[in-house]
Order: C-alpha cells, then structure tokens, then sequence
C-alpha cells in the first residue's frame, strides 16, 4: 500500500487530485493564511507553485544554489511564526517561500508524509554564506521559544524551529543513476547532479561546511542510541512520526519492539503527533494489560526529544501476509475442497479477531484502527493479538475515526465503538475479497462483493449480508434480496460493444477541458511533473490513443487541450515516451497532427541524453521506438538516424544497468531495450541486433522465479510480480515477437510459463500495467498455445475485471493504483481497461505501441 495517495483524495471524492486544489476561500479546511492573501509588496513578485507560495524581489538576483534556510512550525504557531519571517525577509528584501494554508502544512506534517519533507514550513534564500549566517541568528533569536518538527534532511540552529541545508534555489534538473528526473545542483565541473533530498542531512562532496554550522553539526552527530538498554536489530517500519524497530532488552536478553514518536510530526486527522498518539497507545495498553490479545507495555523513555514506547514482541504473522500464502483465488483452479478449507480458516479467524475486539471493548477501549495489516495471527493459527493502538480511545469519549488504513475508513458519521464494528465489517468481505479500498468511492459496492464472494465461496450468505448492512446502513436501501436486487454494473466489461461505448463516455464524462495540469483524470503522476496530465501512460495521450484504438473516434476537445499542453514544455519535463514529450509527440502524429509532433520531436532531438536510462518507461528504449515510428510514417531520414543512435546507446547502457538492483519487465527492464532492438532489427535486418534483444530478454528471465503450479514471475526480492509492467506478462510480450525471429527452448517454455502467471482469479488491482486488464490484454495476444489460452481462459479474466469496476454517472468506470479513487488514464485507470477488453473483443487488431499482434508463422516457436 502506497500510502502517499491519500493526501490526493481530499480535494474530490471520486477522482485523485492536487493537495493544493482544495477550496481556499472561505472558511474552510483548505482557507489561507492571511499572510497568503496579500499582495506582493511593491517591487516584488508572487508566484503560486503546488503547496507553495513564493515572494522575490524584482530586483533581486539569487545564486542557483546554496545555504537555505527551513523554519518549521506546528500547525497553532504557524501563521504567527509566518507573520514575524514575513516582516524579517521583506524590509530586507531577503527571498522566500511559504506552505500557505493550515491543511497543506498538515498534510507536509501527516503520519505518511514525505520525511524528508516533513517540517518545511518556510524556505528563505540568502544571497550569499555571511547572510545565512546573520539570517540564521537573526531568525533563530526571533523565533527562540517557538516549537517545529525537526526537519530530517538539516541541520538544526540551536534549539528552534530554524534548519539549514545546501541545496539548489532554482528549478534545474538531472538524472540519477535509474535515469529518473531528479531537482539538481551543479558540480565545480559544471556537471548538474541530483540534490540528495532525503530523511538525513547531506552534503554535497564539493562543499565545505562553514565555521558557523559546525557547532550544529557536532550537535546533531552528538545524539546516539548510548545509554539506553535496548540494542536496535532491526527496523520493522518508518512513517513520518518516527520508527518502529525490533530490539533487545540488554539486561534480560528479552526481545522488544519500540516504538518511536517525533514531537509535531506525524499528525493524526484531529491533529494529534506522534507522540500524542504514542502516549494514546501507553495509555490505552496499560488499560488493557492481561488481555491475551493486546502486547504489555515494557518500558517509556525519551531520547533526544524523541519518545519511545517498548512493547512485548508478538511472534507471528501479520493477516494480510496470508493471502500469498493461504488465498485460493491466486490459482487459476483451486477446487471446491480448496474454496471450503480457506472458507473454514476464514471464518474462524473473524471469529477470534471479532472475540479480541470484545475483549478490548469490555475495557471500555475502541480500537479505532483494525485492519488486516494491524492484526498479528499466531504460528500456529489458532490465537491473534491486536497491534497499534496509537488511535484507541476509551468508548465513553465516542471520538472519531483520526487514522485508517484506506480499505477500512469508517464513515465520518461512525463514532466510538461504531468505527470498529464498521472494520468488522469490512473484514468479513476483506478475508475473502480484499477490496473494500473501493468502498471509498462507493459503499454501494459491499453488496456487488458480497454477491462475488458468495459465488466463488461456500460462505454462508447471512454472515455475508450482515456485513453489507453494517457497512451501507446509512445508505439507502433497495429492499430486495441479492438475488432481485438491481445491477449494481451498468454493463458488464465482456458485453463488448456497449462496455467500450460506456468506458468511453465515462473517460469524456470526467474531463474539464478548462484546467492547465490535466484535462481527463488519473493517477497522482499527473501532479509529478509538468507534462503528467498531457502523458501516455497517465494523461490525454494515452486516453486518446486508446479511444482511437477501440473505435472510438475523434476527440477533438481533448485533441486541443494536448496541443496547447505540450505547445512549450515547460523546464523539467521528462522526455520518455510514457512520462513525458516523445509519447505525446508520437500520439499527435498518429491523430494527424504532423507539424505539432515534429516541432515537440525537436524539443526532445535538442536535449541532453546522457544519464537517460535504458527504459522503456521514461528512457532511450521508449524514445528510439517513437523515433523509429516517426520515421517511417513521415519519411524523415534524421528521425531514423535519431533512432538508430538511440539503439546504440541503449546497447551501451544493458551492461552497467545490470546487478541485483535492477529493475525487470517491459516498461523499467531489460525487455524494454529488447523491444527496440526487435523493431530496428526488422527494420535492417542486422543480425547484432536480434542478437542484443536476446541477451536483453536473458537478462530479465535471470530475474524471475517459479512459482506454484510452474508460473513464471518477476522476483522482485520481497514478492513476485506477474504483472504486465514490472512483472513476467510484459516479458512474455517480447518473448512473443522474438520467437518470431529465432529458436530459443528456454525463450518458448518461459513464454508457457508466463501464461499460467496470467491465469490467477484474483488481482489486487484492475489497471493495465499492474493488473487485471494486463492479463487480459498479454492473453489476448500471445501466440502461446496450450491450458490457458483458450477462448474460455480469456473470458474468464474479462470477466474478473467486473470485481473491481465501479458505476460513474451511469458509465463503467475502473479505480486507479490504491483504489481509493477513479482513474481514466491507460496505465491505472478505464482507458488501460478499454484498451485490454479492445485487444480481446474488438473486431480489428489493437495493441500497446510497438506491440502489434504477433504475425503467423514461426511465432509458436518450439515448444517443450
């Protein structure tokens, strides 16, 4: 779970959108300071850039990079700390910038925020080291008695709220060693390289530290774990209020867990800090101490202003790692003695997860946070222990929900006890069908679940229904049976056409043609760069490339609003065909927009290749395809020279890109170099190069493994992907063209073993590159033969993807990645659901780009 979504789901409640796009006016939670409401002073200039808000001097120039000054606040000192920066930085025209409202500095300050982020609340930037200095003291002396959270990545001035690190001032760019855009700083070469931007103070190797930080240097190196009796073993987990480490007790020898809070960091919903919530969790467990259920609480100490709380280690599992382990619906077949002893475990394990809750709440304490992740069962499966009770309240006090695990948020209305009768709930469907994420969206859907898990489960529908009640019950009801009541679907994703005509009308349904970062909706990538709403994979190229794919004709407003996106790309924008200008650049020619799409093709020629990475995804390898494509549909001989050199250096990069952190598949693998080496192969016949994409696709099945029943996946070191992304169904797609090619006996029984990873019932997500579609659309096209690639097989994961789709406005919609909003775009969202369904039931050939349907011929290669 990726828990840096959620702060997208505040500012509407059926799509993802930008933190800093909540309402700002009037009074409520996203209202400005009032600091954030002037104007600009007389020869200055403001400037409004995401979360924050930015005031310079016209007349001031700035270095590119240098000591930068943090001031951190908590959210009731913050607009008073502002108010006495504001009237330091201005009379002396000293830069700087701002988080501007109270709920944007809080989001900068939640539990899963960025931490190397966290505590940011204003950045001032000195013209040179002397004035850092004097606007250090000056501000560390004005600011003396006011608290923070302590920034991560600074050095702390004293004992204030003021940090200072060296960074750079302007927005510049570069690639790190993954080929990923990162903010950069310049080098005394002139070379630029990443700003190291994470949860530590860094330096870069050219700089000296100044005289007058040393002392807070020394300071921060000062601080160490001597003194305590514990000794740290491990890290079991970091959130932005601080750690949770596994430990021992030095005087018994007894194993510990402590856990760490970080003052006015880490905020709760109701504004609570980690350590606030530590103390909950104290409180709460010394309440309940006896209970088999609930770990004893050892030991409370601070250190360094950081409080931490040991706890009784609890051996075994937590519930959700069973699914891997235990779930039926991961085979393709499981059988009906299989469905009955996973229903037999299932039940029995709510039964002691709801007897634990009982326990606790015969205390008088609610939970307040149950969830698969937060329930410890034991090795041998017959006890559970309940974990992290920094949210548990006493009942009397019927608070409210203030943290959740996104597929077990209660209702706003739920209070007390109620909140864990609604977890309960959600548990009872969870077990067998994990996503009750999508309740978020819509609790209608409980009941469209329940009728799923009844069918697939010999599950007693009372127990069933019982939980739907709970978890819609302020909902209106139908008043039928499951069995008379209405279609939740308004069509189901088989039923092709009118599931592609109705995807379609949803995708044109939720565009707003009037916003400059996005016209159609979808993952939280939109906000990551300048181009993420104008993208293939998460904006309007993608979306209109599938629409023209699927037959679903022109769109010409959506057609426009690209256009005028990519017509001056701003600095920063990616270049790679699915993150940024050469994917755009390649769907405009294909929609008629040639002149457009060479003028965006120049940008890209005109930049900087090196430090690109290899990748399909945002570097060389996906280039050089658009490149290649360009030329042969406009007879530009430059573009194909262009793609060749792509070609070579790509070739050049395979080998370093290698070694145990490399990333495999299709879009971020090895497979992707391979695609461009096949298609420039084909185009001249050079033997090297069907040579080079067989290495390439070597090196990707070195990465995989074998899993039950023979499925080949991606071993990814903590889980194993089958996905058509980053898992074993995109190299199957290669694995499909290069047999066209050539032998290869491991090549074509890898491609077998691929199919069956394509085979499982249940995918935990629907979209195209980590999902459900992805299957749909590698079966739909491989020239595999044999179990699992008949007509049947297909259907029957055409028809899985109705498990997760959702209505929007009477269309058929799909969630995004984390399923706690609807997404539009190809790789998360309903255009990579249209695509995948077009592949399978569309009456003409449609594919990914570069990825046509296999032709006749040798393309079964040999089989083994």
């Amino acid at each position: 779970m990726n828990k840096g979504y959620a702060v997208f789901c505040d500012a509407d409640r059926r799509f993802y959108d930008a933190p800093h796009l909540l309402a700002e006016d009037g009074d409520g939670p996203g209202r400005l300071y009032e600091a954030a409401r002037r104007e600009a002073p007389a020869g200055w200039q403001r400037h409004r850039a995401g979360d924050w808000l930015a005031y310079r001097p016209l007349d001031g120039g700035l270095p590119a990079q240098g000591w930068k000054i943090h001031v951190a606040a908590r959210l009731d000192n913050a607009e008073k700390v502002l108010a006495q920066v504001w009237d330091y930085c201005v009379p002396r025209d000293i830069a700087f910038k701002f988080v501007p409202s109270r709920y944007l500095l809080h989001n900068r300050n939640a539990k899963y925020a960025d931490r190397a982020a966290s505590g940011k609340f204003i950045t001032v930037y000195p013209a040179c080291d002397d004035q850092c200095r004097t606007v250090a003291e000056d501000l560390g002396a004005l600011l003396a008695g006011e608290d923070g959270p302590y920034i991560l990545s600074d050095l702390r001035w004293g004992a204030g709220p003021v940090f200072v690190r060296y960074g750079s001032f302007t927005e510049r760019h570069c690639r790190d060693e993954q080929g990923e855009l990162r903010p950069a700083v310049e080098d005394p070469s002139g070379r630029l390289v990443p700003d190291v931007r994470g949860p530590a103070f860094h330096l870069p190797d050219w700089v000296a530290l100044p005289d007058f930080l040393r002392p807070h240097a020394e300071a921060r190196a000062a601080v160490t774990t001597d003194g305590i009796p514990y000794t740290v073993e491990r890290a079991l987990h970091f959130s932005n209020g601080g750690g949770v480490y596994v430990g021992r007790d030095e005087r018994t020898g007894r194993r510990v867990v402590l856990k760490e809070g970080r003052p006015h960091a880490g905020l709760a919903a109701d504004g609570a800090d980690a350590v606030t919530r530590l103390e909950r969790e104290r409180d709460a467990l010394q309440r309940l101490s006896g209970l088999p259920c609930t770990p004893e609480v050892l030991d409370w100490f601070t250190l360094a202003d950081h409080r931490f709380l040991v706890l009784e280690y609890i051996e075994g599992r937590p519930l959700n790692s069973f699914f891997a382990r235990r779930h039926p619906l991961i085979e393709e077949d499981p059988g009906e003695e299989a469905l009955a002893a996973y229903t037999r475990w299932a039940l029995r394990v709510h039964r002691l997860v709801e007897e634990a809750v009982a326990q606790v709440h015969a205390r008088g304490v609610v939970f307040n946070d149950l969830h698969l992740f937060n329930i410890m069962v034991g090795e041998d499966e017959s006890s559970v222990v309940l974990l992290d009770f920094e949210a548990a309240a006493p009942a009397s006090e019927g608070r409210r929900q203030v943290i959740a695990n996104p597929g077990f948020v209660a209702p706003a209305d739920r209070r007390g006890a109620d909140v864990d009768r609604y977890a309960l709930a959600c548990l009872r469907l969870a077990l067998f069908l994990p996503l009750t994420s999508l309740f978020a969206v819509d609790r209608a859907k409980a009941a469209h679940l329940a009728d799923i898990v009844a069918e697939n489960f010999p599950v007693d529908r009372a127990f069933l229904d019982e939980a739907v009640a709970e978890i819609t019950r302020d909902l209106p009801a139908t008043g039928a049976a499951p069995a008379h009541r209405p279609r939740y679907l308004p069509v189901e994703p088989g039923d092709w056409p009118h599931s592609r005509d109705s995807m379609a009308d949803a995708i044109r349904a939720s565009a707003r043609f009037g916003r400059d970062d996005r016209c159609v909706p979808g993952d939280i990538a939109q906000f990551a760069t300048p181009v993420g709403g104008a993208c293939f994979a998460h904006g309007a190229a993608g979306v209109l490339y599938a629409l023209a794919e699927t037959g679903c004709g022109r769109w010409p407003e959506a057609e426009e609003w690209l256009l005028r996106s990519v017509r001056r790309p701003a600095s920063g924008s990616p270049l790679g065909f699915y993150d940024g200008l050469a994917g755009a650049a390649w769907t405009l020619d294909r929609l008629g927009h040639r002149k457009a799409a060479l003028d965006l093709v120049d940008v890209v020629l005109g930049e900087d290749w090196s430090g690109m990475g290899p990748d399909l995804y945002g570097g060389l390898a996906g280039i050089g395809l658009a490149l290649d494509s360009l030329a042969e549909s406009t007879g530009e001989s430059a573009l194909r020279d262009a793609a060749v050199r792509c070609g070579r250096l790509v070739a050049g990069a395979a080998e370093p890109a290698g070694g145990p952190g490399r990333r495999a598949g299709l879009l971020h693998g090895a497979s992707g170099a391979a695609l461009l080496h096949l298609r420039l192969y084909e185009r001249t016949g050079d033997p090297a190069l069907l040579r080079l994409a067989s290495d390439a696709l070597h090196r990707d099945l070195d990465r995989c493994v074998r899993g039950a029943g023979g499925a080949l996946q991606v071993d990814e070191g903590w889980r194993t992907m089958p996905y058509l992304g980053a898992g074993s169904a995109g190299i199957g797609m290669v694995l499909d063209d290069w047999l066209v090619h050539g032998d290869d006996e491991r090549f074509a029984r890898a491609r077998q073993e691929i199919v069956r990873a394509a085979q499982a019932k249940f995918y935990a997500q629907p979209g195209l590159f980590r999902g459900a579609a992805g299957m749909v659309l590698h079966l739909s096209r491989t020239a595999a033969t044999g179990p699992g690639t008949s007509s049947a097989d297909l259907a029957r994961q055409i028809g899985v993807l109705s498990w997760h789709a959702l209505p929007y406005e009477g269309r058929l919609a799909f969630p995004g990645e984390q399923m706690m909003r609807l997404s539009m775009d190809l790789a998360t969202g309903t255009a990579g659901c249209l695509l995948a369904l077009g592949a399978a039931r569309h009456g003409t050939p449609v594919q990914l780009p570069f990825l046509p349907p296999v032709p006749p011929g040798r393309s079964s290669g040999p089989q083994s």
